[in-house]
């Protein structure tokens, strides 16, 4: 095999990312009908805010205090237990996707897995034990605690130290994001494989060295 480094991102690579379940379950604690309206309006707000976050603009505890801050004082309690409670639910309800146990066990053995993710630490190792791979990933990088996000090069060369420094073309990084995982890649010197699953153009001015469109494509590419 080419690589003796795989990087994977999580939500939408690794793990089915609901959000909007997730929500639902969580608000479903405090006997809230959370609809399609209530999602939107959560989305309209969140959004831009990952935008921010992933530029450095704000940190990982402003993200997740502004996004829940309407509907804590609508609540009556803090932002934080909202957080914890959503990030929670998701742990519930964010299986592997399709192709991924698969992918995992065969790579196992043949390449050391790392993950880098703009998620946040509470639902990371909830989702990696029930999915069985504690020890599949040899490195977790988590924005949260490293303090920068993707595509920021920084979280690229955090994991690069914590991965002993391999050459850089023996990495690749594999995710959903072309602007997060992709770019941040590219810009940390190393191959990106875009898992574009739904057929989308490719961003101007980012150019990913692989692209597949599942997981199954990704494992026949890398291991024939």
């Amino acid at each position: 095999m080419r690589y003796s480094w795989v990087l994977f991102d999580a939500d939408e690579t690794l793990f089915h990312f609901d959000a909007f379940l997730g929500l639902t379950r969580m608000f479903e604690t405090f006997d809230v009908n959370f609809t399609a309206q209530d999602y939107q309006d959560y989305r309209t707000l969140s959004a831009p805010l990952w935008v921010d976050y992933q530029n450095g603009t704000i940190n990982a505890a402003q993200l997740q205090h502004i996004r829940f801050k309407d509907w804590a004082e609508r609540l009556n309690v803090t932002t934080e237990r909202l957080n914890q409670d959503y990030l929670s639910a998701m742990a519930e309800v964010s299986p592997p996707l399709p192709g991924a146990p698969e992918l995992i066990s065969a790579l196992q053995g043949k390449a050391k897995l790392g993950i880098i993710t703009n998620g946040f630490s509470a639902m990371q190792h909830i989702r990696l034990t029930r999915a069985g791979w504690q020890q599949a990933f040899d490195t977790l990088v988590i924005s949260e605690q490293v303090g920068v996000a993707k595509p920021d090069v920084a979280i690229f060369e955090h994991a690069f130290t914590l991965m002993g420094h391999p050459p850089k073309e023996q990495i690749l990084m594999v995710g959903d994001n072309p602007h997060s995982d992709i770019l941040g890649g590219l810009n940390a010197g190393i191959d990106t494989c875009w898992l574009n699953s739904a057929g989308h153009p490719t961003p101007k001015g980012i150019q990913p060295h692989y692209q597949v469109s599942s997981l199954q494509q990704l494992q026949r590419l890398l291991l024939g």
